[in-house]
C-alpha cells in the first residue's frame, strides 16, 4: 500500500519520535566502543590466537578502560597509563616513574609493545614476573607505583555498578577478582602492537624504505657492532638479562664491590652473583620515542647510548663478556642512530579515554 504524503510525513514523525525515546549508549561506550582485534603489522609477525589467555574485542575493551583509570590507584591520580604513555612508545619520557603522592621510584617503565609475544616469558626490568597477566598485577600493589593491594583493587572495581556489564560481556559472567582484572588489562597491553616501520619495508624487500645513513646503520647493527647479540628477531629483543656496567658507582677503597650497585637488578629475583647490576634487553621498536634510556634513565640521547657501548660499558666485577670497545667512527655513530630511529613504526597508537564507566 502508498502512502500518500501527509501519512508519510506522520509515520516519519512517529518514527523519529521512537529514536528519540530509544536509550543512548553512555559516553563511556561511544569513546571506547568494541572493535575488531588488530592484524599484525609488517614486520610484527604475531598472532593473538597464541597468547596463554584468551583475548576478544570485549575484554581488550575492557582493559583500556582499566589500563587507564585512574581511581585503580591509592590517590586517585595514577593508573598504568600515566607511565606507560602511547606517545612515548608506551613508555615515559621521565627517567625513573612518579607514583602515588608524587613518590619516585628507583626504575622507568619499560616499553610493554609486542610484549605478549616474547622470546622468554619474563617482565620487569628485572624479570620477577613470569607472565603478562602477572605483570599487569605488579604495580598495582606497589606502595610507590599505585599503592593498593589487590584487594581494594577489587573492592574498587565492584563498586562502580557499570564495569560488572563489561566484565560480563568480556568473562561470560559478572565475577570481578584480581585475576580477571590483570588479564584484562593484559590483553589492552597484548594489541599494542609495533610494525611497519622504515626497517620492516626494507627488509621486506623495498630498497628505497632506508635512506644510505640508515642502510650503514643496518649494516653495522647486523655485523660489526654486533647489536643483534642481544636485540634480536622481530622485537629486537633477547629478553635476557645483561650487565652494561648502568648504575655503577666505584666503592671506596677496601668496601665491599657489592656495594656498588644502588640497584642489584636480575640479582634481587635470582640470588645469583652472576646477575648482579645485569637489566632485560627492552624492545628497540619505538626506541627513538622514549629518551632518556636504561632502567633508570641515566643515559639522555640515543648518541650517548652508542657511546656507551662504544666504549664497551663501564667496568665492573659483573660486567657481561659481550661488552667490548667497538671503536666506531663518529659517522658511524650517526648512522647507528639513525637506523635505530628507522624503527619507528605504527599500530600501537592510542588516544587514552576521557571517560569510564560509573
Amino acid at each position: 500500500m502508498r502512502l500518500g504524503p501527509a501519512r508519510r510525513s506522520l509515520l516519519l514523525a512517529a518514527l523519529g519520535a521512537l529514536a528519540a525515546c530509544a536509550p543512548r549508549p553512555p559516553a563511556w561506550e561511544v569513546e571506547n566502543p568494541v572493535r575488531p582485534l588488530p592484524a599484525a603489522p609488517l614486520g610484527s609477525p604475531v598472532d593473538l590466537a597464541q597468547v596463554p589467555f584468551r583475548v576478544t574485542p570485549e575484554k581488550v575493551r575492557l582493559g583500556r578502560w582499566l589500563f587507564y583509570d585512574t581511581r585503580l590507584s591509592d590517590d586517585g591520580q595514577v593508573s598504568c597509563g600515566t607511565c606507560h604513555q602511547p606517545r612515548f612508545g608506551f613508555s615515559e619520557d621521565e627517567p625513573v616513574s612518579t607514583g602515588v603522592r608524587g613518590l619516585k621510584g628507583n626504575r622507568r617503565a619499560p616499553p610493554i609493545l609486542n610484549s605478549a609475544f616474547t622470546v622468554y616469558p619474563v617482565y620487569f626490568w628485572d624479570g620477577r614476573a613470569s607472565t603478562l597477566v602477572a605483570q599487569a598485577k605488579g604495580p598495582m600493589e606497589n606502595p610507590v607505583e599505585m599503592g593498593m593491594t589487590h584487594d581494594r583493587i577489587v573492592l574498587t572495581v565492584r563498586g562502580i555498578a557499570s564495569y560488572r556489564r563489561y566484565f560480563r560481556q568480556a568473562f561470560g559472567d559478572d565475577r570481578i577478582d584480581i585475576d580477571r582484572v590483570a588479564e584484562a588489562i593484559a590483553a589492552y597491553e597484548a594489541t599494542r602492537l609495533s610494525g611497519n616501520s622504515p626497517f620492516d619495508r626494507f627488509d621486506d624487500g623495498d630498497p628505497a624504505a632506508l635512506d644510505a645513513r640508515q642502510r650503514l646503520g643496518h649494516l653495522l647493527f647486523f655485523n660489526r657492532a654486533g647489536c643483534n647479540q642481544c636485540h634480536l628477531g622481530p622485537n629486537f629483543t633477547d629478553a635476557r638479562f645483561h650487565n652494561l656496567g648502568v648504575g655503577w658507582r666505584e666503592p671506596a677503597a677496601g668496601a665491599d664491590p657489592r656495594t656498588g650497585f644502588a640497584d642489584p637488578g636480575r640479582f634481587a629475583v635470582t640470588g645469583a652473583e652472576r646477575d648482579r647490576g645485569a637489566f632485560k634487553t627492552p624492545t628497540l621498536r619505538e626506541v627513538a620515542r622514549r629518551p632518556p634510556y636504561m632502567h633508570d634513565g641515566s643515559v639522555p640521547t640515543l648518541r650517548e647510548v652508542i657511546r656507551l657501548y662504544d666504549r664497551g660499558g663501564i667496568r665492573n666485577p659483573w660486567l657481561a663478556s659481550e661488552m667490548k670497545p667497538l671503536r666506531l667512527s663518529p659517522e658511524e655513530i650517526d648512522a647507528l642512530v639513525a637506523f635505530l630511529e628507522a624503527l619507528s613504526g605504527e599500530g600501537f597508537h592510542d588516544v587514552p579515554p576521557t571517560s569510564f564507566p560509573m
